[in-house]
């Protein structure tokens, strides 16, 4: 298989958001192509105060203006101009350390390519999109942005005090200014793709629940709507697979596309090496058109569509991972161009041929 690729972005691109922190990673982008074909990426930014690397024994909070003056919290340099930053919202925001959550804080930032999705030609040095000190007080991330109609749905995983880790939604008309919907997905559940048109009249959703007890390993569900605010109807379409590149999780990646096989997706799988070290691939699973709960192809159990072999996919902020988080398929709709996570710290672009990622799956009865 042919595969053109290139990282597009590394940490020492983006400055951090706050003076004496440093940038962990620029990893796990949404991306939407724009009406003039360039395409936008959502990029998530981790950052962590410069002394707590390798400690680990602080992390930061956001906190609002009140819960300052109420608290008597100190800001010093940790203080965060007036967000336009955060769409719509006017919160001064504040960054405190506390009890530690999350080592980093994470918020998104604006990145936008060429028309071919190889060349970076802006990036923005503020926040579009940050955690509040109402949801998301330890930051927000991997966010996917689906149009269906004429708005734009992002969803994304709020980490916050009370409710944890869950995914929550926001809609927008103009990519730039979002109205925050809430939870849709309790804790803990990640890995949300909404799909971007209605099937049968509902909005639908790949999504991966985690429970606490080991009944059977986390894997792919999908759940109905008739508003994007009451989900049911569920049900776990994709397993892991024993003896595979997948036997620990399977979660959703990418906003299905529509192709006239069916719905592609490009989602990741989890195994453990014999040191019982994670290892992160990217596989390919092909849903019917009519019916999203019905598989129709997915990659083999012996080989992922793609696999940690670079450098800055073995080696990173979390080593051997790649995380396959949007696919855009290019200007002549032949190929699909893959946005990933590698590294937990970089982002990446792979060009592939539609017709090869078919090639490369195991049709469900052949």
């Amino acid at each position: 298989m042919l595969v053109e690729e290139k990282v597009l972005l590394r940490p020492k691109d983006v400055k951090p958001l706050v003076r004496g922190w440093v940038v962990m990673g620029v990893l796990n982008p949404a991306a939407v192509r724009l009406p003039n074909k360039k395409i936008m990426l959502y990029t998530r930014v981790s950052e962590m105060p410069k002394g707590h690397i390798g400690t680990g024994l602080k992390c930061p909070v956001i906190v609002s203006d009140k819960q300052v003056k109420r608290k008597g919290y100190k800001l010093s340099s940790m203080k965060i101009s007036k967000a336009k930053i955060v769409g719509e919202e006017e919160n001064v925001i504040y960054l405190k350390d506390e009890t530690c959550r999350l080592k980093t804080s994470s918020h998104f930032r604006r990145i936008i390519l060429d028309k071919a999705g190889f060349e970076v030609e802006k990036i923005d040095m503020l926040p579009i999109f940050t955690g509040t000190h109402e949801e998301g007080q330890f930051g927000v991330e991997d966010p996917s942005i689906t149009k269906v109609g004429d708005k734009y749905y992002m969803t994304y995983v709020s980490v916050s005090l009370h409710e944890g880790v869950c995914t929550s939604i926001a809609v927008s008309s103009n990519l730039k200014n979002w109205k925050r919907k809430g939870i849709i997905f309790r804790e803990q559940n990640k890995d949300v793709a909404l799909f971007p048109e209605k099937i049968r009249g509902r909005f639908v959703a790949l999504h991966r629940p985690e429970g606490f007890f080991e009944f059977s390993r986390p894997s792919m569900w999908i759940s109905h709507s008739p508003d994007l605010k009451y989900w049911g109807e569920e049900k776990s379409i994709m397993q892991t697979r024993p003896n595979s590149w997948e036997t620990e999780r399977v979660g959703a990646g990418t906003t299905p596309i529509k192709i006239k096989e069916g719905w592609l997706e490009i989602y990741h799988g989890v195994q453990k090496d014999k040191k019982g070290n994670k290892i992160y691939s990217a596989g390919a699973v092909l849903f019917d058109r009519n019916n999203p709960t019905k598989i129709i192809a997915r990659s083999p159990r012996t080989q992922p569509l793609f696999k940690p072999e670079k450098s800055y996919e073995k080696s990173g902020f979390v080593n051997n991972v790649i995380f396959p988080s949007e696919a855009i398929p290019d200007l002549n709709g032949k190929n699909l161009l893959v946005f990933s996570g590698a590294g937990d710290s970089v982002t990446t672009v792979k060009k592939v041929a539609i017709k090869d990622i078919l090639n490369h799956m195991h049709f469900i009865g052949n």
